[in-house]
């Protein structure tokens, strides 16, 4: 960094210490040109270790970029003995079943790649992270954001305990509802669905073949995410008042109703879990980065769960963050002004937008009730199906290496 750091308390300071900013501070540490920089990390809560003895219920779908980015954040051995891979996946619309030749399949026998990707718990993800080697030199603060000043000369953080904080860059990784955006004066675009997607463990009937099932209903698609244990986890996404109607219901009525819902694709389902439902939204910020500030993961971009994209997007907007950091820093440039920070913008700004834009578009193409448009999705697919090439590009868009993916999503990287 061309700027001198004696006078700061901290070269960068991460905002929010989830799976993205701990995966941020973890490349960062672990990347040759920024390795010297000082960082923190900034949160209340301490990370929490996952109970071997229950599954949390909030779990991710991994693509083979994310897999790529937590190796070189030097996190994935710890998190490969808990997730299950997943090689094919199966989508259907209501009037449809999955035999048929207008439903959805991709597989990973028709590409090079060993799985479509992992299922595994956040838990599991946030603590192999805050468990990372490459952690050992980042000092992790337990406080709240309540303050954000900037000048040109430095950014000012300011804690709920009463500490201030300076440093060159502040990063925004806290979530949908996030602090630091807000207190940055930058607003967002969107909507909240009418929407909330109600998560479970189920035990199926039939074996789920090491295969992602989704199935798209009047009110939104319900998703089957097979587990390591053999059971799957379910992601309902319906309207508000069935999910409540669903969180409600006994255990034996709401088995049933997942089971019917499923067109029974694993046979009898039984709950095996506590259920919670999400309230879902798409958001993005009208803007990335500030001089000294910029945004990732959720605190740019929020999107429906669908397709499984949202801690995806956020590892992604880690790993070109830093190699825009890190090659500004070869030459000699200020990392913190806008001349860099608009790299990543531009870079990243554009690939959410197309994920978003498409996951939110096939919501609303196969939540809308016309006959007309029932048949045009059941053509559509079916002419998907009779496209090689078009399947394994949106493959490669689901595993993360299609587009313009950053360095450490296109290669595994070698680890010390």
């Amino acid at each position: 960094m061309a700027t001198s750091r004696r006078k700061f308390d901290f070269d960068i300071v991460i905002v929010g210490s989830g799976m993205v900013g701990t995966c941020l501070a973890a490349l960062l540490a672990g990347d040759d040109a920024l390795s010297s920089l000082k960082i923190a990390l900034v949160d209340p809560a301490a990370p929490r270790k996952p109970d071997e003895s229950a599954m949390d219920l909030r779990v991710s779908a991994l693509s083979r970029a994310s897999e790529r980015i937590l190796t070189a954040a030097r996190a994935w051995d710890a998190i490969v003995p808990h997730a299950s891979p997943y090689c094919d996946m199966v989508v259907w619309d209501a009037a449809s079943t999955p035999e048929r030749p207008d439903a959805l399949r991709f597989s990973a026998a028709e590409t090079a790649e060993p799985n479509l990707g992992h299922i595994v718990e956040n838990l599991r993800v946030q603590w192999a992270l805050h468990e990372s080697p490459l952690l050992r030199g980042v000092t992790e603060v337990r406080s709240a954001l309540a303050g954000l000043e900037f000048d040109e000369n430095s950014a000012r953080v300011t804690l709920e305990d009463g500490r201030r904080l300076t440093c060159q860059i502040v990063i925004g990784a806290d979530g949908s509802q996030s602090v630091a955006r807000q207190l940055a004066g930058i607003g967002r675009s969107g909507w909240a669905y009418d929407q909330t997607a109600v998560v479970a463990h189920l035990h199926t009937g039939k074996p789920h073949r090491e295969t992602a099932w989704q199935r798209f209903l009047p009110n939104g698609p319900l998703a089957f995410l097979p587990l390591q244990d053999g059971r799957v986890s379910l992601v309902w996404s319906t309207t508000p008042d069935e999910a409540a109607s669903l969180q409600a219901a006994s255990e034996a009525e709401f088995s049933e109703r997942v089971a019917i819902a499923s067109d029974h694709v694993l046979g009898q389902v039984t709950l095996a879990s506590g259920r919670a439902g999400f309230p879902l939204a798409l958001w993005h910020a009208r803007a990335y980065v500030q001089p000294r500030l910029a945004l990732v993961g959720d605190a740019a971009h929020t999107i429906h769960p669908l397709a499984g994209q949202g801690v995806n997007l956020g590892f992604l907007d880690c790993a070109s963050l830093v190699q825009v950091l890190s090659a500004a820093s070869a030459k000699g440039e200020e990392l913190h002004g806008l001349r860099v920070l608009r790299r990543y913008e531009r870079w990243r700004r554009s690939e959410n937008a197309v994920v978003m834009g498409a996951c939110d578009t096939i919501n609303r193409l196969f939540t809308d009730k016309s006959v007309a448009i029932a048949g045009l999705r059941r053509f559509g697919l079916s002419m998907v199906t009779r496209q090689p090439f078009l399947r394994r590009k949106l493959v490669e868009r689901a595993l993360g290496v299609g587009g313009d993916a950053p360095q450490l999503a296109r290669r595994i990287a070698a680890t010390n």
